[in-house]
């Protein structure tokens, strides 16, 4: 027990000194490209999200989560402006139906990804490509209000993707990188306007924290009208929900995610240590078997071994003629008409019954071989007798 306690005592030191070593290094970059609009990595949209009230300050910020046909026909959704930055753009045929009718009445979407696929890509001919060779490309805006003297240059490569065929005979192009290709589109459907761009990662909180960053991302989005409402798109970016979970405030904070884990490690600890019984095993005493109905089951079989009915059936009637004279105060030496009548009026018994139990018993008494179906009967007429007079339950062996 000594030498389990230094090592034990060891073990805990040497944990400590671990867990503190863990919690004071320094935590690595996380490069990842969510696009999740609570995430503070680099790549996440955390910035963007909320300066979203301050770019529109007159319209309120809803997130959804849920394909666009859905949330139309839910009724969440009204006049505003439609916002999806996603890693990926997919549409349905039905999707694709509520958006145009959507941006007819007046509303607009704007959409910023990377890759595009589904009834929206194959309807607009939109196809895009990253160019990982072309390091550091500028990106400017066509409007000449909006165009600066020099191009918006950025690193890390986040202005690599642009459109490499579109729907010319509608687009609008909004924006070009320095190589001539578009990467910001504008296609009119009736009042509305649906606003394209291939470079997500420029509303991110990595080009948001550049001046020329948010300078570009505010002025992207000040083609966008001002609405009663915008709507932040998740289900594209295929964004969780919130967590709900109780352990959730432990989860969102690391030292309180350590003390829970610390917590739960002692007790393991705890339960190896006093897993040890203190007490002596109470044996188990086995209740006593009842006799009375072993003796009755082998005195049974014998008799059933025997086949001996004649003498069964005798004990039977000296059985019952015994309870007859016990209870009622008959006497059995003769059974004859006197002794039936008397039976029914003291047993509560039809008199044909009585007369059937005393004639069955009569002609059992003279016969020299009982077979099985007579005692069968003499033992119902019995039994019958016991439930007519009101002994239910009482049987004879």
């Amino acid at each position: 027990m000594r030498d389990f306690k230094i090592y034990f005592s060891l073990a805990t030191i040497l944990l400590v000194i671990y867990l503190v070593a863990q919690y004071n290094k320094p935590s690595p970059i996380n490069w990842d490209k969510s696009l999740y609009y609570n995430d503070k990595i680099p790549y996440g949209t955390f910035i963007v999200y909320r300066q979203l009230d301050k770019v529109f300050p007159a319209s309120q910020v809803t997130k959804t989560n849920q394909n666009f046909y859905d949330l139309v026909h839910s009724k969440i959704i009204s006049n505003g402006n439609y916002l999806i930055i996603a890693n990926d753009a997919s549409f349905s045929k039905y999707d694709y139906r509520q958006m145009v009718k959507y941006m007819q009445a007046g509303n607009s979407i704007f959409i910023a990804a990377s890759s595009w696929s589904g009834t929206l890509a194959d309807t607009l001919n939109i196809e895009t490509y990253e160019d990982n060779k072309s390091s550091h490309v500028g990106l400017n805006f066509t409007n000449s209000k909006l165009k600066q003297a020099s191009a918006y240059k950025f690193d890390k490569d986040i202005t690599g993707e642009y459109f490499t065929n579109f729907d010319t005979a509608h687009a609008v192009v909004l924006g070009r990188n320095d190589l001539g290709h578009s990467n910001f589109l504008c296609f009119k459907y009736g009042k509305g306007a649906l606003y394209l761009c291939s470079t997500p990662l420029l509303f991110t909180n990595y080009s948001l924290l550049n001046a020329r960053g948010a300078d570009y991302a505010e002025k992207a989005l000040s083609y966008l009208p001002l609405r009663d409402h915008i709507y932040w798109d998740e289900f594209q970016n295929h964004d969780i929900m919130e967590d709900d979970s109780p352990f959730r405030v432990f989860f969102n904070h690391v030292s309180l995610q350590w003390a829970f884990y610390i917590t739960l490690l002692g007790l393991v600890f705890f339960i190896l240590y006093e897993k040890k019984r203190r007490q002596r095993i109470i044996p188990i005493i086995e209740p006593l078997k009842n006799a009375t109905v072993g003796f009755v089951n082998v005195v049974g079989q014998v008799y059933y071994e025997q086949r001996d009915n004649k003498n069964m059936a005798q004990k039977k009637i000296l059985y019952f003629l015994e309870h007859l004279r016990t209870k009622y105060y008959l006497k059995t030496n003769v059974l004859d008409a006197e002794f039936i009548e008397r039976l029914s009026q003291k047993a509560g018994v039809e008199i044909s019954f009585a007369r059937e139990i005393v004639n069955q018993i009569n002609y059992i008494e003279v016969q020299v071989q009982v077979n099985d179906h007579e005692l069968i009967l003499l033992n119902q007429l019995i039994e019958q007798f016991y439930i007519k007079s009101g002994e239910n339950g009482r049987r004879i062996i």
